[in-house]
């Protein structure tokens, strides 16, 4: 079942019935779903559901099958050039140059984008990452939180209004996780559109405005927590009323689903 977001011209991310198949393999088999302005969307599924082909595809880094998708108004397709100049992309591993420092690496990436002013972009985002205290120290004595949260300071220089996160806390301990939601709910607060694509059903619940379900290339629900909750049966009030978790929800939607 699908709980369909109102439709809306002015959602930052666009996509409609998208296909992608790998030879035999069909990957995403009519994906649609749509992201607001500001909000955060996490495209929750497991290894090999279609998120990362999804993200690629939203980056202009892949063709589509069929279908379209746009990025802040732009056709990915038609107009590339427009939607790669609306987003950043941050991968599952943290593209930081170890040599230098935090510092170093954020004026290096907002000379390559011809910003002005380097210098203080850096030390307004080291200040908004809270990373001013080492911003001066090597990149390789960094833990795997801080250099999560310089990856995705570098990824907000320009000020791009989407920002697309594929997995961004793979293989980060508790604590490190916990960094970067909190950077990414820095995010949300000054007005980023967000794509959060995980497994992590504890990151999805805590970040998100809305999450949508991909399962075997379908969308197989879409909506925000307390709507994928009412999905279930109301709970039986026996001493405590249980709510589902959407770890419940995601297992219980995933099993019962067939191609």
């Amino acid at each position: 079942m699908t709980i369909t977001a109102p439709s809306s011209t002015a959602a930052a991310i666009h996509v409609q019935d998208l296909e992608k198949s790998y030879g035999k393999l069909d990957v995403l088999r009519g994906v649609s779903f749509e992201v607001a302005r500001g909000t955060v969307l996490a495209l929750l599924g497991s290894n090999g559901s279609g998120k990362t082909t999804t993200v690629r595809i939203l980056a202009t880094l892949l063709k589509a099958d069929a279908g379209t998708a746009s990025v802040n108004g732009f056709d990915v397709a038609t107009r590339p050039a427009n939607a790669r100049e609306s987003i950043s992309l941050t991968g599952q591993f943290a593209a930081v140059d170890e040599i230098l420092s935090g510092r170093e690496n954020l004026v290096l990436v907002a000379r390559l984008r011809h910003v002005k002013c380097p210098g203080t972009v850096a030390d307004d985002l080291l200040r908004r990452f809270a990373l001013s205290e080492s911003g001066a120290r090597r990149v390789s004595t960094y833990s795997g939180g801080m250099r999560r949260r310089l990856d995705i300071a570098m990824s907000l220089i320009g000020n791009p209004p989407v920002l697309f996160l594929d997995e961004p806390t793979t293989g980060l301990d508790p604590e490190a996780r916990v960094e970067v939601w909190n950077a990414v709910g820095e995010l949300a607060g000054h007005g980023t559109t967000v794509l959060l694509t995980t497994q992590y059903l504890e990151e999805a619940e805590h970040l998100a405005d809305r999450i949508a379900v991909l399962h075997r290339g379908r969308i197989i629900a879409d909506g925000t927590l307390a709507e994928l909750k009412r999905l279930f049966p109301p709970a039986a009030v026996e001493y405590v009323e249980k709510q589902p978790s959407l770890e419940e929800i995601f297992l219980a939607l995933t099993s019962g689903t067939t191609n």
